[in-house]
């Protein structure tokens, strides 16, 4: 029986630790029928000269892409391939591991499973967000964890104001904001006190960073909105994406956030389960003196 996915690409994590790995899942992969390619910094980064391919060519003509390496790789791979719809599946060599959820240990049963047609589609949102300066676009760019206005350098508090589809919400003085899909939702935004948002919730998560009001809570909204945050006052101020693209913004700076008509496919091996997977990596059920329930 065919693969269920002819041409695969790995990307990999730029780092000589994931050349075993590497190598040992594309000689698994040729066995099982696939033509495979490997992403071209990740080859140099591993030392190896075969066929390779760059974002652009993976985007136009790759069936699968797995990852090897950590959620900062997928990421990185997943923001390129965005307006691609290229599957993507994840290996984690890393240490959580939200979005790889393959474990090293069993890459070849997983990897093996997927190519047989037992797995799952699971399609994650994505934010679009531009900066407008006077009426002037800066910067046009897409997240797949979150969207976030914060202080720079200088570590004072900033001043913005919020408003949603055109209504005003607030004006609040504070580190900053986090705008998070429900897959950024257990990254920056979780350690900053909001909510867990399940991948197939419609909604965004508006989380406040340092609010200088206690009264200022995470909010979350339907992911149709249309969300604006104007810099009111701010002697250094930024914007990042995923903790990737860098903005420096200045007073009057207006950054818009909508969910993306594009969305981030990602491949899960059969047995993947959303909850299964935040129980242990944040260890819930995991009480002193007690055993992990079943």
């Amino acid at each position: 029986m065919p693969p269920a996915f002819k041409r695969v690409v790995l990307i990999g994590k730029q780092a000589p630790e994931i050349a075993q790995s590497l190598r040992a899942l594309r000689d698994f992969l040729r066995r099982r029928g696939c033509e495979v390619l490997l992403e071209r910094e990740t080859a140099a980064s591993v030392g190896e000269n075969g066929a390779v391919a760059d974002f652009d060519e993976i985007g136009r003509s790759a069936d699968l892409a797995i990852v090897l390496g950590g959620d900062g790789t997928m990421l990185a791979a997943a923001r390129k391939l965005a307006h691609r719809k290229v599957a993507l599946a994840g290996i984690n060599q890393g240490r959580l591991g939200f979005m790889t959820d393959i474990a090293l240990s069993e890459m070849d049963a997983s990897v093996g499973a997927i190519l047989e047609g037992r797995h799952t589609i699971e399609d994650r949102a994505l934010i679009e967000a531009e900066i407008l300066r006077g009426g002037r676009r800066l910067m046009n760019t897409v997240a797949l964890n979150e969207a976030v206005v914060s202080k720079g350098s200088q570590a004072r508090l900033i001043e913005f104001k919020l408003s949603i589809d055109g209504e005003y919400v607030y004006v609040l003085r504070a580190d900053g904001v986090i705008v998070a899909t429900p897959t950024g939702s257990t990254a920056y935004a979780l350690s900053a006190q909001g909510p867990i948002l399940q991948p197939t919730v419609p909604a965004f998560a508006l989380v406040p960073l340092n609010p200088h009001v206690l009264s200022a809570r995470p909010v979350s909204v339907n992911d149709s909105s249309l969300i604006e945050i104007e810099l009111v006052r701010a002697v250094d101020a930024r914007a990042h994406f995923d903790g990737f693209a860098l903005t420096d913004l200045h007073e009057g700076d207006r950054l818009v956030l909508k969910r993306s008509a594009d969305a981030i496919r990602f491949v899960h091996p059969p047995g993947y389960s959303y909850f299964t997977m935040l129980r242990e990596k944040l260890r819930w059920s995991k009480a002193v003196g007690k055993r992990e329930e079943d």
